[in-house]
């Protein structure tokens, strides 16, 4: 096994405090307060360091919320003055023009707002009124402080049938790129089921999604980056992946190239993760010592027997198993409990559709209540004619998408056009 870790790893997600001014209904980590034992401005230079030693090359701040930890721009100029490129990720509510400034003078160097719909539906999952309008002027702060713009958006059954319109805002306020990924229940959307879209609503996003890509990539030169928990195989791959080559699924990086870091100073392969994955704590043990935790290399088998040996139901059965290795090992944990069979896929739910049937995830035992926890749903495979269930308000389907005026100039080209060569094994 290949030990080095400038190999390993280019990627850390930050949580520089749990505190937060928000109150999202999606939160995986449940913000609000600060954890206990957050890092001293001490330790967290010292942690600055090891991550560049350990071969890091862009470092991503957050929170909760970043800057409602009073140090937060002495550790960002310090990951800059480490040689890394610092990033950071914020709700916006509450960043000035000033701030912005100094943001830019202590070396952030691109960052991206979280927007989850229109108005209405944004101030709703973030739990404050204003909050949309605020991220707005966030951006043309940013902007104005000669930063990078970026936004952020997690898909679910409220915010869905909006993403058209949202990308013309977002396109509109002069974002570079918009990273686009799933809802999963962890943490407070763990006790909000009726959020998550459903495995067998994927094709009707997707679709949706292809439209959008299309549009941003060839007109519009936004870059659409869908996160690692969506896509698989599907036949509008190359046009939801197009800003970056229409790539194909290369299985779950976690520990490989991306790290997660709770303000605490826990370590774990990626930021979405439980806390059940966390591979140690920096001020027990080096980072370099948590690197070679089981928690951080379980992927290090990728590509082998082993690698794939963790896959159990219908992943275990893929012709991509080899390759795709079940997708996001996050989501995967926090719908059924432990990572190897993933749901959430478009190939899975065409070739399921193939055969007149669908999926449909149903809680079985809830969370806690705790950062980063989860429950875990029971799988129901059910025919393609089966109702929604009558309670199930907020079920989505490609027809109940808001299209603003101008769009049927980007229609979809049909799915046989593009299935050959989008999910060939």
């Amino acid at each position: 096994m290949d030990t080095a870790p400038n190999r390993r790893q280019a990627y850390a997600v930050w949580e520089l405090t749990l505190k937060c001014n928000l109150a999202c209904g999606h939160c995986g980590s449940r913000a609000g307060e600060r954890r206990e034992n957050e890092l001293s401005t001490e330790e967290a230079l010292d942690l600055v360091r090891q991550l560049a030693e350990a071969g890091i090359t862009e470092v991503s701040i957050e929170g909760g919320e970043a800057f409602l930890r009073a140090d937060w721009l002495t550790i960002a100029r310090a990951i800059g003055e480490h040689g890394m490129h610092c990033s950071m990720v914020t709700g916006g509510y509450g960043i000035s023009r000033e701030t912005a400034r100094r943001m830019k003078d202590a070396g952030i160097r691109s960052v991206s707002v979280s927007v989850d719909g229109l108005e209405a539906t944004h101030d709703r999952i973030r739990g404050r009124q204003g909050s949309f309008r605020f991220c707005f002027e966030t951006l043309g702060h940013l902007e104005a402080a000669g930063l990078e713009i970026h936004a952020n958006t997690q898909i679910n059954r409220l915010s869905a049938p909006e993403l058209p319109a949202l990308y013309e805002r977002l396109r509109d306020a002069g974002v570079w790129g918009w990273q686009i990924q799933l809802t999963t229940p962890m943490g407070n959307a763990a006790d909000r089921a009726s959020l998550l879209v459903q495995p067998g609503e994927l094709d009707d996003l997707y679709r949706v999604l292809a439209r959008i890509g299309l549009r941003a990539a060839d007109e519009e030169q936004v870059n659409l980056v869908p996160g690692n928990n969506m896509g698989y195989f599907g036949p509008y791959d190359s046009m939801i992946f197009k800003a970056n080559g229409g790539r194909p699924w290369a299985g779950c990086m976690a520990g490989l190239a991306v790290l997660g870091i709770h303000a605490d100073g826990s370590i774990k392969g990626c930021p979405t993760l439980p806390s059940e994955f966390i591979g140690g704590n920096v001020r027990e043990k080096s980072l370099s010592e948590i690197l070679e935790s089981r928690e951080l290399t379980f992927n290090m088998a990728a590509g082998t027997d082993e690698g794939t040996s963790h896959m159990w139901g219908y992943c275990a059965a893929c012709p991509h198993a080899r390759s795709c290795r079940a997708g996001c090992s996050q989501t995967s944990t926090v719908v059924l409990g432990k990572r190897g069979n993933n749901p959430y896929c478009h190939y899975r739910a065409r070739e399921l559709q193939g055969r007149g049937l669908r999926e449909r995830i149903v809680p079985r035992l809830i969370a806690l209540g705790k950062p980063f926890d989860h429950g875990s749903f029971k799988l129901v495979e059910e025919s393609l004619d089966a109702p929604w269930p009558a309670e199930d308000e907020l079920h989505f389907a490609y027809d109940r998408v808001i299209w603003p005026a101008g769009w049927e100039a980007w229609p979809l080209p049909s799915a046989a056009s593009t299935a050959d060569r989008a999910t060939r094994p």
